[in-house]
């Protein structure tokens, strides 16, 4: 084999970035490094991976499609073979995959990944965020060993070990007329306009808060974002609805929010570890899944209230 491991590192970043700019600040390098690898390996090939947009970045050829597929199978497989290796060593060493549901990363990920550098120095943890049928597909697939998610819909071949018990609220402006509220009734929200999350899964679960009650929200706008849909949120004139109760109230361009909790005792999301049931855990994920018990002390989170 002629082409490096690192080169086919630097060739997937360009191909998921679709740039050659925004993969080496990904993987903060220089540009240069980034096309004189892509480069090598055509000319190595004797195949085109990408086509050159002027001013618009690269798109892969249907060729490179496969490569790029093939080559990110391959570099899972050296993590895998380094895992084993430092396994056979005793010692918690190794890259080690983890997804988290993207409502719940900024609130457990930074906690995690910090004590778990300070404990096992030799090991490295990316961590991937996304929807929840996305990380089922990733665990299925083999391209992260945990998932960090809710109780929604797990299937049969994985296994979820509850954490935290996290029942809905709505959140508001700190202006809006119910602000000021210890709870609510899901019946007094049903005309009041929603902002609803809209991810897989994520949406159901939502709306079935409602129709559970015989009730239907008034949806005003979707998004996928949690942040926005908290900046809009502290705008005023809509509500949101969440189940992780951050520390801060304020969004991220500086609004402030209220947390109102739910009355009559609505279903209520757990928080916990997702792994694939034939899936041979290292020790180095064992590792990991220990200390996300230890964090999460007493049902809490480490970046909720």
């Amino acid at each position: 084999m002629r082409f490096t491991l690192r080169q086919l590192e630097y060739f997937v970043a360009a191909g998921e970035a679709g740039s050659v700019t925004l993969a080496a600040a990904r993987m903060s390098i220089s540009p240069p490094s980034i096309s004189a690898a892509i480069a090598y390996l055509e000319a190595d090939l004797g195949i085109q991976l990408f086509i050159r947009h002027h001013a618009r970045g690269l798109s892969l050829t249907p060729v490179g499609e496969d490569f790029l597929r093939n080559a990110k199978a391959l570099l899972h497989h050296a993590e895998e073979l380094q895992t084993i290796a430092s396994e056979l060593s005793n010692d918690v060493a190794g890259t080690l995959a983890v997804g988290c549901m993207v409502t719940l990363y900024p609130h457990v990920v930074p906690a995690l990944v910090h004590a778990f550098r300070a404990r096992h120095p030799q090991a490295q943890v990316r961590v991937v965020a996304a929807d929840q049928a996305s990380l089922f597909g990733r665990l299925r697939r083999g391209e992260i060993a945990v998932a960090i998610t809710y109780d929604l819909e797990i299937p049969d071949d994985l296994r979820f070990e509850p954490l935290a018990r996290l029942p809905p609220y709505a959140f508001f402006s700190v202006d809006h007329r119910f602000a000021n509220r210890k709870s609510l009734q899901l019946a007094e929200l049903a005309d009041e306009p929603l902002i609803m999350l809209d991810l897989p899964v994520s949406r159901d679960y939502f709306m079935s808060l409602f129709l559970q009650s015989g009730l239907r929200p008034h949806i005003e706008a979707e998004f996928e974002q949690l942040e926005l849909i908290r900046s809009l949120v502290a705008r005023g004139g809509c509500y949101g609805l969440a189940n992780v109760r951050p520390k801060s109230h304020a969004s991220l361009d500086g609004g402030l929010l209220s947390y109102v909790s739910l009355d009559g005792e609505p279903t209520a999301l757990t928080a916990g570890i997702a792994t694939l049931g034939s899936y041979r855990q290292t020790r180095t994920s064992v590792a990991f899944q220990e200390l996300c018990r230890q964090l999460v002390e007493n049902g809490k989170l480490p970046g909720a209230e």
